[in-house]
């Protein structure tokens, strides 16, 4: 499922956990511009420390994150939801420049306008350096999650 306003709140089980496939699927793409289509024009997120307004200054955000966080693959998985707000934990692996690699583990709070957009995203985000032998992602990089891999929770994260 494309990262859309194909689900609209109020939120069940199922149509949560789409909406959160959809967001991982849209974010290992790394494509800012895709990326973006999943939020508002107005969309306000916090991501670590740092505030971002709008589609626009999503775009260099992201474009700017993906330039350091090389070979970026990222899973979510659904915690809780209600009525128009869907919590998630996420982990995602990549490498910077010298070939350090890392895990990035967070929980993220998403608040959804009425046309099933994400107006607000709040991010918490924790850095573990690791060793290439610890990754645990081992997909081609280029695009989503294969449906058959396993997530955070089978993986022990």
């Amino acid at each position: 499922m494309p990262h859309s306003a194909a689900s609209q709140a109020p939120f069940t089980l199922e149509t949560a956990m789409q909406k959160v496939r959809g967001a991982e699927n849209a974010w290992n793409t790394r494509d800012p511009s895709h990326v973006c289509l999943g939020y508002t024009i107005d969309s306000h997120w916090r991501n670590r420390a740092e505030f971002v307004d709008g589609r626009d200054a999503i775009v260099a955000f992201l474009t700017r994150k993906w330039r350091k966080e090389l070979e970026y693959r990222l899973i979510k998985e659904l915690w809780a939801f209600g009525e128009d707000r869907i919590a998630v934990r996420f982990a995602y692996e990549w490498h910077d420049d010298s070939g350090n690699w890392y895990r990035s583990y967070g929980n993220e709070n998403w608040q959804f306008a009425v046309n099933g957009l994400n107006q607000r995203r709040y991010a918490c985000i924790n850095d573990l350096p690791i060793h290439e032998s610890e990754r645990k992602y081992h997909w081609d990089s280029s695009g989503p999650r294969p449906a058959d891999y396993p997530g955070l929770s089978d993986l022990g994260l």
